[in-house]
């Protein structure tokens, strides 16, 4: 008998997990030279350092003395030549913008699709990570500093174009391509191309972002990704100016965007004490949400540990996340999660309609699915995601 698709069809998910489709197959090129992949490929190769290929980027315009300003982020980075913008990846090289990452994926592991995180996203699956050095803004409490807020010189790199990236996805049986972990619009470029690519060969081209970019190139990009999880990393201009050196609008444009053009939505918010936990914010951003892109949009509060410039602050209590969940729901959003909390009831999906469960799962492994044809399998209520392959 033909194996069943079990992102399709209502089934127990425990000896699928004994596969390990649930579980974390991963290979990390990202730090060390001659990391052996882990992955099926006969193209094994050393990292090395330093520019391995660039590429031109189209989104700049001249200015005067062959100077240009990009404008691929709302940064607006204005360039001398030889100069870098915020980002440290794009570069004037006499007047024209360059891309310093194109095909040099300093990361690229197999992971469970639920640590994106993507909840309605074809669950139990495995998606091929990329990520490149660099990002375009900086935020105090960056979980991967040492890979997005260096120069590209210094981190180990792969020389690894699209088609390559597309090749191990595929030879190692993943569903989708995820561009995560560092910022992916540092490397739109090499984004938008593996994106391309994944659609002509069958797989989801997947993006989780700071959504901290302009209209033109985003308008651009919704042709090659299919999902996004949006780092919606507070909910006033403070917050982002002073812990993120960025701004609020230009994230809130780039969700609305987003959802005109059709794509996938899913929201991460980062719950950290005393900076961004006040529920009546959150409240309001919950609200915010449910008006601009729909109750159905799914939200990740996920739980702040101490690193990089915030090592002061305590992790989030569980009952600041429990409050933040509490708050979504009475504004009416239908899908709300509890990230970086293990054995939580918030690590699982619920029909807004009958309030069963429809998804099961521990950490990052999915161990029950009752969800058929993309509905509940107990209702028939529409649970909004990506629940099958593309043709």
């Amino acid at each position: 008998m033909p194996k069943q698709d079990p992102c399709e069809t209502g089934v127990t998910k425990r000896s699928f997990l004994k596969l390990g489709v649930g579980g974390a197959c991963a290979f990390c090129l990202a730090r060390l030279p001659g990391v052996s992949s882990g992955l099926q490929s006969a193209q094994a190769q050393t990292a090395q350092k330093g520019l391995i290929k660039t590429t031109r980027s189209p989104w700049s315009k001249s200015l005067e003395a062959q100077r240009l300003q990009c404008t691929l982020c709302p940064k607006a980075c204005e360039l001398a030549p030889d100069e870098r913008g915020i980002c440290r990846v794009r570069e004037n090289r006499g007047g024209d913008c360059y891309s310093l990452v194109h095909g040099n994926p300093c990361l690229i592991q197999m992971d469970p699709i639920e640590r994106k995180p993507f909840f309605h996203v074809l669950p139990g699956s495995r998606s091929l990570s990329v990520s490149t050095a660099g990002c375009n803004i900086e935020c105090k409490f960056c979980e991967v500093w040492d890979m997005a807020l260096v120069y590209p010189e210094d981190v180990y790199a792969y020389d690894m174009p699209p088609a390559t990236i597309i090749a191990q996805a595929k030879e190692n049986q993943a569903r989708s391509v995820s561009y995560t972990f560092g910022e992916p619009i540092a490397f739109y470029e090499y984004m938008a191309d593996m994106g391309a690519l994944a659609k002509e060969s069958g797989l989801l081209s997947l993006m989780h972002s700071s959504g901290y970019i302009n209209k033109a190139p985003l308008e651009k990009l919704c042709e090659a990704i299919d999902g996004v999880n949006i780092d919606l990393k507070g909910f006033t201009d403070d917050f982002y100016r002073d812990v993120c050196d960025g701004e609020l609008a230009p994230v809130l444009d780039s969700l609305q965007l987003l959802k005109k053009a059709g794509i996938h939505i899913e929201i991460t918010n980062i719950v950290i004490p005393t900076l961004n936990d006040d529920v009546a914010v959150i409240r309001e951003m919950c609200s915010w949400i449910k008006t601009e892109l729909g109750a159905e949009t799914p939200i990740h509060f996920a739980r702040f540990y101490p690193l990089y410039k915030l090592a002061n602050l305590p992790p989030t209590p569980v009952s600041t996340l429990d409050a933040a969940r509490e708050a979504a729901f009475d504004t009416g959003l239908e899908y709300v999660y509890i990230a970086n909390v293990t054995d939580h009831e918030g690590e699982n999906t619920f029909c807004p309609k009958c309030g069963k469960k429809v998804i099961a799962r521990m950490g990052f492994m999915v161990e029950e699915m009752h969800i058929q044809d993309g509905k509940c399998a107990q209702c028939g209520h529409a649970i909004p995601g990506i629940w099958s392959s593309p043709e």
